[in-house]
């Protein structure tokens, strides 16, 4: 946990350290707890441990600190579900919650839908992979950093 005021207690000093990194179009990724953050992690991306807490939390507390890219078509991916879950219609309540928490943040962007390896292979590109404890289905998320403007600095 972070003691220092205005940082939300979900962001750990590592995540702190990687978000503070992070430039414009830089992207981080919020996995969920089946996801393979370490297989992923070993391409590239650092790999950052948040176990036991759930993305929308992390999510919200996130973008307390930094604003999503507004010069892309969506600020915010999900992983798409696999043909047999979409002909099982399995429905995915956790992108209904990021979208709520991405608009009211200030996005009013769709979630992004990325094919399963796709997903990966962009993973693999990330700034940091966050490995959360995320226990829903296709709960994965990709966030792109926006541009913090010069009057929105301390």
């Amino acid at each position: 946990m972070v003691v220092l005021r205005g940082i939300p207690s979900a962001i750990s000093p590592e995540l702190l350290y990687a978000l503070a990194r992070m430039g414009h179009g830089d992207e981080l990724v919020f996995a969920d707890a089946n996801f393979p953050s370490s297989s992923i992690c070993k391409c590239g991306p650092a790999e950052i441990r948040a176990d036991g807490l759930h993305i929308p939390e992390l999510l919200e507390a996130v973008l307390k600190l930094f604003p999503l890219d507004t010069y892309v078509h969506s600020p915010a991916a999900v992983m798409d579900l696999v043909d047999s879950d979409k002909q099982r219609g399995l429905a995915v309540q956790v992108w209904e919650t990021y979208s709520r928490i991405l608009k009211e943040a200030g996005s009013d962007k769709p979630l992004e839908k990325v094919e399963r390896f796709e997903f990966y292979e962009r993973a693999k590109k990330a700034f940091a992979v966050v490995a959360t404890g995320e226990t829903s289905l296709y709960g994965n998320l990709i966030i792109k950093k926006g541009v913090i403007a010069a009057e929105d600095l301390c």
